[in-house]
């Protein structure tokens, strides 16, 4: 057995939709396509409403308080708390504690992994980029990402 890993992994570092998303873990690594994605979140942070067709978006929470709406359901993921939006199902979240949050978002086949490079930036600072509201022209470009990379936007973002 062969075990890839990085001494150093300080990873990619992108600012996406107002956070800040480091890549831990490309699926273009292996053969499965697993992604692990981080992402440093601001109080207050949340994704439009979506479904992803093709893939499961496992969220694992490192620090702070985020709430998540899975199907309709509220539910409040902590430090340490794993919490699955499966594919098919509708889902956002909202980060709560005031002090932000960090997660990791873990998925197969590619979708997010594509989507979340499509449409960031390359990150100027390895923080959380200045908030700004979303312009309708960010709006469409992310909803078009989305919806070539498997995810439906179908609602707004968590009040």
């Amino acid at each position: 057995m062969t075990i890839h890993t990085k001494t150093e992994n300080r990873g990619e570092l992108l600012w996406f939709n107002g956070t800040l998303a480091t890549i831990r873990l490309s699926g273009e690594a292996g053969a499965d396509t697993i992604s692990v994605i981080e992402h440093l979140m601001p109080y207050g942070s949340s994704p439009p409403l979506h479904i992803h067709r093709n893939e499961d978006e496992v969220f694992h929470i490192l620090e702070g308080v985020v709430r998540f709406n899975v199907g309709g359901k509220d539910l409040y993921g902590h430090a340490g708390q794993t919490m699955l939006a499966p594919k098919g199902i509708p889902h956002s979240y909202r980060v709560e504690s005031a002090e932000g949050a960090r997660c990791l978002t873990v998925t197969t086949r590619g979708d997010f992994e594509r989507m979340v490079r499509e449409v960031s930036i390359p990150a100027a600072k390895a923080e959380v980029p200045p908030q700004v509201a979303p312009t309708p022209e960010v709006i469409k470009a992310l909803t078009e990402a989305c919806a070539r990379n498997g995810i439906d936007i179908i609602g707004a973002p968590l009040a």
